[in-house]
C-alpha cells in the first residue's frame, strides 16, 4: 500500500501549475461568473493533494466548509477602495511639490528678462541668446529626462523620489547664482548662459519624476483628477508667491537703474545715484532668490515625506525601450500628438505675455511703481478660480473646460492695447485675465493622465513609460517657448530698446503691444482650432476609466486569491 502511495506520488503532477492555471481562469474578467466553484475545485485539488502525501487534511476540509465567496469579495473591494483613496493629507503634501517649478519659474518668466536688460545690462541681443538657450537646454533636457527615469529602477522610497530629493541641493545653488552679477563684464554672457542651464537642468531632473508621479499616487482616476487639482491649486499659489516675493521685494528699489546724461553738470550726480540704486537693485534680487530657495528646499522634504509613491502590481517589466523607440511610442499615440499640439498654442500665447507682460506694464502702460502689484493680482484671480474651474471640467467635460477657459482671456488681451493707459482698468483687465490663466494651468495636467490611459488600454501589454508621456510634453512647451523669447526679446533690440533707460522709444512700446496682444490671440485660436479635434471626450474617458478599473480588479484579485492559496497550502 505504501509503495502504490508512493508511485502516485511520483508520477502525479505538480499541484503548482494546476493552481497556476484554475488562478488565471479565475482572473480572466469574462469568466467572472465561475469565481466560485473556481475557488472550491481549487481547494478540492489541494485537499486530495495532501491526503495523497499522507498528511491530514483537516484543515483543508474546514477552509473548504468556511468558504464565503461573496463576503471575500465584498472585503477584497473594500481594501482596494482603501487602497486607491488618498488621505486630505496625502494630496496636499503631493500638491506642494509642485510649487517650487511654479515660484522658480514665475520669478524667472516675468522678471528674468527686465532683469537681464536693466540690471546686468545685457545688449537685447546677448539676453535673447541666453533665454533661447537656456530654454531650449531645458527642452533638450526634458525627454531625456524622462527616457532615464522610466529605465530607473524601483527603490526603497520608490522610482521617482529619488530624482527629486538628489537634485534639488543642485537646483538651489544655480537658482541663486542666476540671480548674482558678477564683477566682470567679458564673462557675464558665459555666466548666466552656464548657470541658467544648470538650473534647467536640476529643474527638470525634480520636475518630470514630480509630474510622472501622478499615475503613481493612486489607481483610481478620481483620485488622480483630485490630486491634480489640489496640486494646481499649489501651483498657481506658487506663482503667486514666486511674483510676490519677487515683485515685492524687487519692486521697492526698482526706481531707474541709470539714466542718459543731459549734461556734463549733473552727470557726476546722476552716475552716484544710479550706481546706488543699481547696487540695491542687485542686492534685493540676491535676497528674494535666497528666499525662494529655503522654501524650494522645505516643498521637497513635505513631498518626500508626505507621498508615498505606489509600485505597480500584477504586471510584468516591460523590456527597456531605446530613446528613439520611446519617442516613436509616444509620438505614434494620436491623441496625445494633438492634445500637445493644441496645447503648444495655447501656452505659447501665456509664455509670450508672461515674458513680455513686466515691459508692457512698465513702458507701454507706463505702470512702473505699479507693475509687480499688477502682475501678483494676475496670480491671486487665476488661483481663487482653480477650484471652480474644477468643478466646471467635472460638471460640463474638459474640452468645454478649454473652449470656454482659453477663449476668455481674448477680450481683455485686446481691451488692454485698445484703451488709453488707466491704472484702475489695467486691474480689472488683470483680475479678468487671470480666470484664463487659471484654465491654462489646469487643464493641460488634468488631460494629460487621460491620454496615458487611452493608451494603457490600446497598448495594456506596455508598461513604465508614463515619464515619457509628461516629459515630450514640457519638451515641445518649453522649446517653442524658448523661440518666442529669443525672437520677442530679439525684436526690442530691432525697436532700438535702451538697456537702463527711463524711457523706451515709441517703436518700443508698439513692439511690446504687438507681443502681448495680437501674436497671442492668434496663437489662443490656432491652439482652440486643433484641440477641437482631440478625439478623447466624456464617454470615452469614462470606458478607458472602467476598463482599466476592470483589469485592475482582476490583478488585485488575482494576488489575493494567490496569496490565500498559499496559505492554506
Amino acid at each position: 500500500m505504501t509503495a502504490a502511495w508512493s508511485r502516485s506520488r511520483t508520477h502525479t503532477p505538480s499541484p503548482e501549475p494546476t493552481l497556476r492555471l484554475c488562478g488565471e481562469r479565475f482572473l480572466r474578467p469574462t469568466l467572472k461568473h465561475i469565481r466560485k466553484p473556481a475557488k472550491r475545485n481549487s481547494l478540492l485539488l489541494i485537499t486530495i493533494t495532501a491526503m495523497a502525501r499522507g498528511e491530514g487534511a483537516e484543515q483543508y476540509a474546514a477552509s473548504l466548509l468556511s468558504v464565503k465567496p461573496l463576503n471575500a469579495e465584498a472585503k477584497t473591494a473594500k481594501t482596494r477602495e482603501q487602497r486607491s483613496r488618498l488621505s486630505v493629507c496625502s494630496k496636499i503634501c503631493y500638491a506642494i511639490g509642485g510649487a517650487p517649478y511654479q515660484i522658480t519659474g514665475s520669478a524667472l518668466g516675468f522678471f528674468l528678462q527686465i532683469y537681464l536688460l536693466d540690471v546686468a545690462q545685457l545688449d537685447p541681443f546677448n539676453a535673447s541668446i541666453i533665454l533661447f538657450v537656456g530654454r531650449a537646454w531645458d527642452a533638450v533636457t526634458d525627454p531625456t529626462v524622462g527616457f532615464l527615469v522610466s529605465r530607473s529602477r524601483w527603490t526603497s522610497i520608490g522610482r521617482m523620489m529619488p530624482w527629486i530629493l538628489f537634485s534639488t541641493p543642485f537646483a538651489v545653488v544655480t537658482y541663486f547664482l542666476i540671480w548674482y552679477v558678477p564683477p566682470f563684464e567679458q564673462g557675464k554672457v558665459v555666466w548666466y548662459l552656464i548657470f541658467y542651464c544648470l538650473f534647467q537642468s536640476m529643474q527638470t531632473c525634480f520636475h518630470v519624476p514630480y509630474s510622472a508621479l501622478t499615475m503613481f499616487i493612486s489607481s483610481d482616476q478620481k483620485e488622480r483628477d483630485s490630486a491634480t487639482a489640489y496640486r494646481m491649486m499649489v501651483e498657481v499659489l506658487g506663482t503667486v508667491l514666486g511674483t510676490a516675493i519677487q515683485g515685492q521685494i524687487v519692486g521697492g528699489t526698482s526706481d531707474c537703474a541709470a539714466e542718459p546724461d543731459v549734461s556734463n553738470s549733473t552727470n557726476s550726480s546722476r552716475n552716484s545715484t544710479s550706481s546706488t540704486s543699481l547696487a540695491e537693485t542687485k542686492q534685493a534680487y540676491l535676497i528674494a532668490s535666497g528666499v525662494i530657495s529655503i522654501i524650494y528646499v522645505l516643498c521637497a522634504v513635505v513631498v518626500s515625506l508626505g507621498v508615498k509613491e505606489q509600485k505597480e502590481s500584477g504586471h510584468k517589466k516591460s523590456v527597456p525601450l531605446t530613446f528613439r523607440q520611446g519617442l516613436w511610442l509616444v509620438m505614434s499615440h494620436t491623441p496625445y500628438v494633438k492634445l500637445v499640439i493644441g496645447f503648444l498654442f495655447t501656452s505659447l500665447a501665456f509664455m509670450l505675455l508672461e515674458g513680455n507682460f513686466a515691459l508692457f506694464i512698465t513702458y507701454a502702460l507706463g505702470h512702473r511703481k505699479d507693475f509687480q502689484n499688477i502682475l501678483l493680482v494676475i496670480m491671486l484671480s487665476g488661483t481663487l478660480t482653480i477650484p471652480w474651474w474644477q468643478w466646471f471640467l467635472t460638471r460640463f467635460g474638459k474640452k468645454k473646460a478649454v473652449y470656454f477657459g482659453v477663449s476668455w482671456a481674448i477680450p481683455f488681451m485686446i481691451l488692454i492695447v485698445c484703451i488709453k493707459s488707466n491704472l484702475i482698468i489695467s486691474y480689472l483687465v488683470s483680475v479678468a485675465a487671470g480666470v484664463s490663466v487659471a484654465a491654462a494651468f489646469l487643464l493641460p495636467w488634468s488631460m494629460l493622465p487621460d491620454v496615458v490611459d487611452d493608451f494603457k488600454v490600446k497598448n495594456p501589454d506596455i508598461h513604465g513609460h508614463e515619464a515619457l508621456f509628461y516629459s515630450f510634453y514640457v519638451f515641445f512647451i518649453k522649446f517653442a517657448s524658448g523661440i518666442s523669447l529669443g525672437i520677442s526679446t530679439l525684436s526690442l533690440k530691432f525697436a532700438d530698446y535702451k538697456t537702463g533707460s527711463c524711457s523706451q522709444p515709441e517703436a518700443v512700446s508698439l513692439t511690446l503691444k504687438v507681443l502681448v496682444s495680437p501674436v497671442p490671440v492668434c496663437l489662443i485660436i490656432v491652439g482652440l482650432l486643433i484641440l477641437k479635434t482631440y478625439p478623447i471626450d466624456e464617454e470615452r474617458r469614462q470606458g478607458n476609466q472602467k476598463l482599466l478599473q476592470e483589469i485592475l480588479d482582476s490583478e488585485t484579485d488575482s494576488e489575493s486569491e494567490t496569496s490565500a492559496l498559499g496559505s492554506n497550502v
